[in-house]
């Protein structure tokens, strides 16, 4: 016999608020979460398709157009959705039509970045047996893949979505990247477990980083009545050609110049001249390399 759950449902379908534009009534337009993580896989496999045979120029054309068929609707009826929150249901339709296009065609794009921070991962791994193996099997590749993702769409304005995909990524990698962090060519991230990447951390190009880095903020500015401000930049700026070691936490709106080593738990929260080697306890004296103007 099945429980009588029938005297509960009324008294608690009533504590919900459902007043128009309450946040409730917001949040039952929400997309489902299980679409979002179809969509996300739908996206990886057209990315990089794998696992079937690919005999002829056709077959991977049919592969390629299953996944953009099925990525592309997720996408649409998600977004659309996920807008509904905002604008009324024209509008919401018009706009999940042109983000959704507007990542199809910047699919070529998205994947040839993807290709440099899978060449950066073989390059900067040994363990690494092939290019592939850092697609197949890396969580950092994949938390990358999914952010590049997201931060278009968030660039697109789409709701919600860029951070849902942010968090199944992070469940599934333990890494969490905001989807307003600007991520540069070729970047790899080794390990990647406990890694925290914040919203305005701009990272340039060539730029490794090892698990439990944190890229984060010192403090949540307030205004004059008491709330945070959300618009400012509060996490760092990281040059070309930069290396943070393991647990390292570099704080703040600071930047770590060009060609620095950070090492295994320092705790950085000041800048960080060009080519400067950064251990736990303070900026070691000796700098490693550093760039000279040419004599004219």
């Amino acid at each position: 016999m099945k429980f009588d759950y029938s005297p509960f449902l009324v008294d608690y379908v009533s504590s919900f608020d459902r007043t128009k534009g309450s946040f409730e009534e917001k949040n039952l337009l929400l997309p489902n979460i299980e679409d979002i993580r179809k969509m996300m896989n739908e996206f990886l496999s057209l990315l990089f398709p794998g696992g079937e045979e690919f005999s002829s120029p056709g077959m991977l054309r049919g592969v390629i157009s299953r996944h953009m068929e099925a990525a592309s609707d997720l996408l649409y009826q998600c977004s659309k959705v996920a807008w509904r929150t905002e604008v009324e249901r024209k509008e919401a339709s018009e706009r999940s039509r042109a983000a959704t296009t507007a990542l199809l065609k910047a699919l070529p794009e998205l994947r040839a970045k993807l290709k440099k921070d899978a060449m950066a991962g073989f390059m900067g791994d040994p363990a690494a047996k092939s290019v592939s193996d850092i697609i197949l099997s890396y969580p950092g590749f994949k938390a990358v893949a999914i952010h590049r993702i997201g931060h278009f769409l968030l660039q697109q304005g789409v709701p919600y979505i860029p951070r849902m995909l942010n968090e199944i990524v992070h469940s599934d990698t333990g890494i969490d990247i905001h989807p307003g962090a600007e991520i540069g060519d070729s970047f790899f991230i080794d390990h990647g477990t406990g890694v925290v990447i914040g919203e305005t951390t701009v990272i340039k190009d060539n730029v490794k980083i090892y698990q439990g880095v944190t890229l984060g903020a010192l403090s949540f500015p307030k205004d004059a009545c008491g709330m945070l401000l959300r618009d400012i930049k509060r996490h760092p700026t990281i040059e070309n050609n930069v290396t943070i070691y393991a647990n390292a936490s570099v704080l703040g709106p600071i930047t770590v110049g060009e060609g620095s080593i950070i090492g295994s738990n320092a705790w950085v929260k000041e800048d960080i001249p060009p080519y400067s080697r950064v251990l736990p306890s303070s900026i070691e004296t000796k700098i490693i390399q550093r760039k000279l103007p040419k004599e004219k």
